[in-house]
C-alpha cells in the first residue's frame, strides 16, 4: 500500500495488519493524528488528542480492535496539548511513556486551564481584537475546561523498545527540535513510522525549541529507517518524500533568516518580509514568526526571550498583515458531541 492510497478522511485507517492511523483533517491547529499498534492481546496507543471529546471519539472508533487487544501502553510523542491533553481518558492501568524532557514540559508548561482562560470573554477583551480573534479561529473549536492533565508514567532519554503482544515497537527520541523532546514510534515489521510533530504535511512546521540542525538530522534519521508509510503529527499519511519536503522548508527558511539578519532586520521584521517561495501555500504560514525567532536565536544567542503569549501575538500579527491559508474555524467531526 502506498501513502497515496490512504484516504485523508477523519477516522481510523488500517496501514498494515495490526497498525492503524487516526487521521484528523485538515491538520491545522489542534487537528492532530494518532496511532494504534496491536499485537497478541494488547495494543500501544500513540498520542491522545486535544480535548476529552476528541479523544473519546477516537477511542470509541478503536473499540472494535481494543476489545480484543486492549491498550496497555501509550506514547506521548511530545508535550503539546493536542498530543497529550486526552491522557486522562485512558484506563489508569495503561502505562504512558514519554521522553524525559517531554514529561518535564508537561509538568511545568502551560496547563489546559491556561488555554481555557485565554479563550474566555474577559481575556479576549484584554488581549485585543487581533490576538483574540486569531486565538478564537485557531483554538475556539476545542473544550479545554475540566481537563486533568495526566503525565507520563515512565520516561526515557534516547530509545526504548516495547514488546506489544510479541511485536517490537521502537521509541526513539529525535529531539530537541519541535519541542524539548520529540519521540517517534517505529514499527519495523510493518514498515510504518509515527513521527509526532517532527512532520507537518500540508501545513507549515513550527519550531518551539530547535535548533534547526537537530530537526534536519532527525529527518535524516527517519529517512534512514526506510519506512514505507509515515504518519505525521498533522496532515495526510506520507513517505520519505514528505520528510524531504519538511527539510526543504527548514533549509529555505534558514537561508532567509541569514539574509535578513545580515541586513539588520529584527526577527519579526524578517518574518513579515520573508519570501516563502514554494512554501507560501502551506497552511498556518503564520508559524514563520516563531520559526524566524528560533532561527535568529541561533544567529544571536543574546536575543531577548519572548514569552509564549508574545509568540502567539506575533503569529496573530503576521496573520493580520500577510494572511494564512486557514485556521481551524469550525469543530472537527466529533469535537463537541
Amino acid at each position: 500500500m502506498s501513502a497515496a492510497e490512504i484516504p485523508y478522511t477523519t477516522g481510523l485507517h488500517e496501514l498494515a495488519p495490526g497498525v492503524h492511523a487516526w487521521l484528523a483533517p485538515d491538520g491545522s491547529w489542534g487537528l492532530s493524528n494518532a496511532g494504534l499498534v496491536s499485537g497478541d492481546g494488547e495494543s500501544l496507543l500513540i498520542d491522545t488528542l486535544y480535548d476529552l471529546n476528541l479523544t473519546r471519539t477516537m477511542l470509541a472508533a478503536m473499540a472494535p480492535i481494543t476489545a480484543a487487544h486492549p491498550i496497555t501502553h501509550a506514547l506521548n510523542t511530545h508535550a503539546n496539548g493536542d498530543h497529550c491533553y486526552g491522557n486522562e481518558c485512558l484506563d489508569p492501568s495503561v502505562t504512558i511513556h514519554a521522553v524525559t524532557e517531554t514529561a518535564h514540559e508537561m509538568e511545568h508548561e502551560a496547563p489546559p486551564e491556561v488555554m481555557a482562560a485565554l479563550l474566555s470573554p474577559p481575556a479576549a477583551e484584554a488581549l485585543g481584537p487581533v490576538l483574540a480573534g486569531w486565538l478564537r479561529r485557531a483554538f475556539g473549536a476545542y473544550e479545554f475546561t475540566d481537563i486533568t492533565q495526566r503525565t507520563p508514567d515512565e520516561t526515557f532519554d534516547e530509545q526504548r523498545t516495547l514488546t506489544i503482544g510479541g511485536r517490537l515497537v521502537e521509541l526513539r527520541n529525535l529531539g530537541p527540535a519541535h519541542t524539548g523532546g520529540d519521540a517517534v514510534a517505529w514499527v519495523p515489521d510493518a514498515g510504518v513510522l509515527f513521527t509526532g510533530d517532527l512532520l507537518f504535511i500540508g501545513g507549515a512546521p513550527i519550531m518551539w525549541e530547535g535548533p534547526v540542525d537537530n530537526w534536519l538530522r532527525a529527518c535524516d534519521e527517519m529517512i534512514a529507517l526506510s519506512p514505507e508509510l509515515i504518519v505525521p503529527g498533522h496532515g495526510p499519511v506520507t513517505d520519505c518524500d514528505g520528510v524531504r519536503a519538511v527539510q526543504g522548508y527548514w533549509r529555505h527558511l534558514r537561508e532567509q533568516a541569514r539574509q535578513w539578519h545580515a541586513k539588520g532586520l529584527s526577527w519579526m521584521e524578517a518574518a513579515l518580509a520573508v519570501d516563502l517561495g514554494e512554501y507560501a501555500e502551506l497552511g498556518e504560514s503564520e508559524r514563520v514568526a516563531p520559526n524566524m525567532y528560533q532561527l535568529y536565536r541561533e544567529l544571536d544567542p543574546d536575543l531577548s526571550t519572548v514569552e509564549p503569549l508574545g509568540m502567539l501575538a506575533a503569529m496573530a500579527q503576521w496573520d493580520a498583515a500577510r494572511g494564512s491559508r486557514g485556521s481551524n474555524a469550525t469543530p472537527p467531526d466529533g469535537a463537541n458531541g
